[in-house]
């Protein structure tokens, strides 16, 4: 696969050439010097001529006046070459890669592969290329085919990112330096991003604290900003995207363009699907069996919009960017998975495939971000700003529960938060030894609540952090990274009384009608200090890393005052106002030997948990409901991550990872369990094979993956375990020659779970209620760009 290349381009000068009475014409083709792979969209400049080189390199330019001439080939990246050319002669240019101005600004000769080895920090960069082709109904599916990664699945159209074992807010998503905020403490809340137009991501695996602060204890989903566009370009594409287990239809246009110094970017999604398919026909729940509907998990179709506009400004001193984005969607929930009133609904939940009904949520998130970063010379200090509203609202059948009468509508709970963020940072170097950089990070987080059901109060938090590091280079192939951080934050819960009267027991063995409290007014304040040291050594071809965290997370508001029926998981949750914040400590090893034809690499980590946080079911109940209190322990963790890849058969590339966490409680009540939600031991083999060109068809190439996943029988009780499984997936890609003048069609053919193998995967949410992963999935997407 040939790797794709977007930058911008240098202004360059340009020889002159004599007319001429007759032309001719110039063809030719752009590589990396070293590599020797084709260069995208390198500028060919000449007088009164230009030309930008394709996917493939190379370039065609008409009718040039007939007498030896000279044209200019630049990259981001690359030093310029300036070319002798004659009539009827292929040129070859090969790039050589030197110091140049990254966006304009950041003055760097490292690529991000050199920069990835030096950094201790054990970390995997996502491509456009990996996401194009991996590309599954939300980000998280995507990215689960990378070793370590994982997602809680709610349905077909959400997921929530899993690093090693570790979720909720334990991972930071990061999205152009703004912390992604909303309510993702919830089991059944999914991340309010749109993956279409994602250029790359950067998965950190480990403590990341020291850079992100609290919530970045499990590791770090970055999603970087996307490239500048070249000069004087206008580029664009459609996305459309179909497929067969729940009837979706979506589709992506996004266009981006550029002047000289201003630039402008914009993208619209669409989707909409069904009630997505399981291979089974009836599911027991708490001794309950439901029938399904021709496999249909009734009542999970939805339907997303989303939209993003962005205009920036870039010169040798300064770029900047401003994005507004916003998501909105509307999922049902399986309706079993909201407790068993149900049963006596008069919903006709079979009645349609694509209606939502109750229950379902409807989740808005708007944002505004700006990111700044200034060359002065000596330092380059960066800037982000970010506005974020979250309005979520969960709907449900208005039924009478315990004391509580008929509520007067469908709205059960709504949140609603705003988030205000402020990232500053200056990076300098003392020397040509020394790159230090140091920031601030502060967040101001309001968030109110509505509906008729109660289960965290209103609170308000702010944090603030400072920090610093150095990566100091002993030589070329010996690099060191230190660094300490402090966070101070302070976190405010609002008062609240039930909507409805309780009968409660005096002292005199009287009864009264009172408005239960469920929350105080409350104001607790959090310290800590996050450090992280680390050493990368580079020999050859093969970089070891070994780096050393420690991190820590702020108690939540549902931790701490949560005090209430949480209907969708169908229990009574109570927080805790004596819980400390987390604290965790990482040691992380990282070896990866590359060469051409073959890479193979192994990260081991240990980690511990000085008081972690978790959901303890009790032996007490609240109106026949279990209560869960949150109480803290110390965990033990180890495991890690196995891959390797070879293409020593010609047109052939063959893959294999596997990873594995081990988790043990080491104190507390539930001492020498593990954790929920842990994953099992898990090993992914791919193989892919390019096929030779044929008719329209180029570069096609079909893949498979085949997953092999052990059985989950550490778990924590209520928790089941869960079976073994297999699952194959199959995959055919190709680029379509089809229009004239304008880049190749990306076609797109997948079918997951090949034989309809019914599985169930420990991270999922439905798994809880005996509900299986998606059956067998037919999809169809094209990439039809345009200029």
């Amino acid at each position: 696969m040939l790797y794709k290349m977007l930058s911008i381009c240098l202004f360059i000068s340009v020889c002159s050439i004599a007319n001429a009475q007759d032309s001719f014409n110039i063809k030719g083709s752009v590589l990396d010097a070293n590599t020797l792979k084709p260069i995208e969209g390198a500028n060919i400049t000449g007088t009164n001529l230009f030309a930008i080189s394709t996917s493939t390199g190379e370039f065609f330019i008409k009718n040039i006046k007939r007498q030896t001439s000279s044209i200019t080939v630049s990259h981001i990246g690359y030093a310029s070459e300036i070319v002798t050319i004659t009539t009827n002669k292929d040129i070859k240019v090969l790039l050589k890669e030197s110091s140049t101005v990254l966006n304009e600004v950041a003055v760097t000769g490292k690529s991000n592969i050199k920069k990835a080895k030096e950094t201790p920090m054990v970390t995997h960069t996502v491509t456009k290329e990996f996401l194009d082709k991996n590309r599954e109904n939300s980000l998280m599916q995507t990215l689960s085919k990378i070793p370590g990664v994982s997602t809680i699945n709610i349905g077909s159209g959400q997921s929530k990112p899993v690093i090693r074992g570790l979720g909720f807010n334990r991972v930071a998503v990061v999205q152009n330096g703004i912390k992604h905020e909303a309510q993702q403490w919830g089991n059944d809340h999914g991340l309010e991003i749109d993956q279409q137009g994602i250029e790359n991501i950067q998965i950190i695996k480990g403590p990341a604290s020291l850079l992100f602060g609290s919530d970045a204890i499990a590791g770090v989903v970055h999603i970087q900003p996307n490239k500048v566009p070249l000069q004087k370009s206008f580029k664009g594409e459609v996305n459309i995207l179909g497929e067969s287990n729940n009837d979706l239809l979506g589709i992506s246009a996004g266009i981006r363009a550029r002047k000289e110094k201003w630039f402008y970017r914009t993208r619209l999604t669409y989707r909409d699907y069904a009630d997505y398919k399981v291979p089974t026909t009836k599911i027991n729940y708490e001794n309950y069996v439901f029938e399904l509907h021709n496999n249909n998990l009734r009542n999970t179709a939805g339907r997303e919009a989303n939209a993003s506009v962005s205009i920036g400004y870039v010169d040798n001193t300064i770029k900047t960017e401003t994005l507004f984005s916003n998501v909105n969607a509307k999922n049902g929930f399986f309706a079993n998975a909201h407790g068993l009133e149900v049963r006596t609904s008069k919903i006709d939940y079979d009645s349609s495939n694509r209606d939502i009904d109750l229950p379902y949520h409807n989740v808005n998130h708007f944002k505004i971000s700006n990111n700044t970063t200034v060359n002065t010379g000596n330092h380059i200090l960066h800037f982000d700003l970010g506005f974020q509203n979250n309005k979520r609202e969960e709907h449900s059948e208005p039924i009478p529960h315990g004391y509580m009468p008929k509520p007067p509508n469908t709205k059960e709970r709504v949140f609603t938060k705003n988030t205000y963020s402020l990232n500053a940072r200056d990076a300098f170097n003392i020397n040509n030894k020394h790159n230090v950089v140091l920031g601030v990070n502060l967040e101001h987080q309001n968030n109110t609540i509505g509906g008729w059901g109660f289960l965290i109060p209103e609170y308000s938090r702010f944090t603030a952090g400072v920090f610093g590091y150095n990566q100091y280079k002993i030589n070329k192939n010996w690099h060191i990274l230190a660094g300490a951080r402090y966070d101070y934050g302070v976190l405010k819960t609002s008062a609240y009384n039930d909507w409805f009267r309780s009968t409660v027991k005096n002292e005199d063995n009287t009864t009264s009608q009172v408005y239960l409290q469920r929350a105080k007014n409350k104001t607790l304040d959090f310290k800590n200090i996050s450090a992280s040291f680390g050493v990368s050594h580079i020999k050859n071809n093969t970089t070891y890393k070994v780096n050393l965290g420690k991190s820590f997370r702020m108690s939540l508001a549902n931790e701490l005052a949560s005090d209430g029926v949480n209907y969708h998981m169908y229990r009574f949750e109570k927080g805790n106002l004596d819980l400390k914040p987390e604290v965790a400590y990482q040691l992380d090893l990282d070896i990866n030997h590359t060469k051409k034809q073959f890479s193979l690499g192994i990260s081991p980590f240990l980690n511990l948990f000085e008081n972690y946080i978790y959901l303890n079911p009790t032996s007490n109940y609240f109106e026949t409901l279990q209560i869960y209190e949150y109480t803290q322990s110390k965990v033990f963790r180890i495991g890690g991550e196995f891959s390797a890849s070879t293409s020593v058969i010609k047109n052939l590339e063959l893959a294999a990872s596997a990873e594995y966490v081990y988790s043990r409680q080491t104190s507390g009540l539930k001492k020498d369990f593990t954790l929920p939600f842990s994953p099992p031991l898990s090993g992914l083999f791919s193989a892919s094979y390019k096929i030779k060109d044929f008719s329209v068809f180029k570069t096609p190439a079909i893949s498979a993956d085949y997953r092999i996943t052990a059985a989950q029988e550490e778990i924590v009780p209520p928790e089941q375990t869960t079976d073994g499984y297999n699952v194959l997936h199959m995959s055919f890609t190709s680029k379509l020659n089809i229009f004239k003048n304008n880049a190749p069609v990306d076609v797109r053919l997948k079918l997951n779970n090949v034989f309809n193998t019914k599985y169930y995967n420990h991270t999922s949410f439905y798994r809880l209620i005996d509900v299986p992963e998606a059956g067998r999935n037919i999809s169809v997407s094209l990439t039809i760009p345009f200029k």
